[in-house]
């Protein structure tokens, strides 16, 4: 019951030695924290993560800054935002990392806990620590610009309607169950297009449309940039 996922920016830019690192950052970090599945105790699987991929990061060669990462200086002693990782011998990245999103399945031994890293060269991650954003998502197979975070609930539906020749019946869209948005779910609803609620971990939620096998069309929502 438990997945790991890397996800990369800018990845022919960046050299396969370094992602052949990385990928064992996260495994690694996956494997720490699941000896903590079942049992209850969500800081402690993510503390386990952290201190695995922190570890693991300042033995490659590169100057990576993080530019979100667990919190403030104050409130996370490590992979803070701003935190300077590596052994200062290499390219400079950007690194934005979730050592575990989903601590509530880990903590409850349900599925869906992933461990994250983006990376990217310096200046091409956003730095967007303890920011809410409207997010869309949708499969490569969708022209780009087709379907805009600016266009209405129902306009984005229509065009991937179109694009995909799928009847609204058969388009699932996944969001994260919550109060704010109710009015998107009620739209959706209107539209009769098929809802996945999910309780935590929009990254996850966002990558579902990346392969036919999880039948989520659309990512949809408001959450932590």
């Amino acid at each position: 019951n438990w997945e790991r996922i890397n996800w990369w920016k800018n990845l022919m830019a960046i050299d396969k030695k370094f992602i052949d690192q990385f990928i064992n950052v996260t495994s690694r970090a996956a494997l720490n924290a699941s000896y903590l599945i079942g049992m209850k105790d969500k800081i402690a699987a993510d503390q386990a993560a952290v201190d695995s991929m922190r570890s693991l990061l300042n033995k490659i060669d590169m100057t990576g800054q993080v530019v979100i990462g667990e919190g403030k200086l104050d409130e996370a002693p490590l992979l803070y935002t701003g935190e300077i990782l590596g052994t200062k011998n290499g390219p400079s990245f950007d690194i934005a990392v979730d050592p575990v999103e989903g601590t509530n399945f880990v903590a409850n031994n349900l599925p869906g806990g992933i461990t994250v890293l983006a990376i990217g060269e310096k200046g091409n991650l956003f730095n967007a620590p303890e920011t809410y954003m409207n997010k869309i998502a949708t499969g490569s197979h969708i022209p780009k610009g087709a379907i805009d975070i600016d266009f209405t609930v129902e306009k984005n539906i229509k065009t991937y309607s179109e694009l995909s020749s799928k009847k609204n019946s058969d388009i699932t869209v996944c969001i994260l169950n919550r109060p704010r948005h109710q009015k998107i779910i009620d739209k959706l609803k209107d539209l009769n297009v098929n809802i996945k609620l999910i309780t935590d971990g929009d990254v996850l939620g966002a990558l579902y449309v990346s392969d036919p096998k999880y039948k989520v069309d659309m990512y949809i929502g408001i959450g932590g940039g």
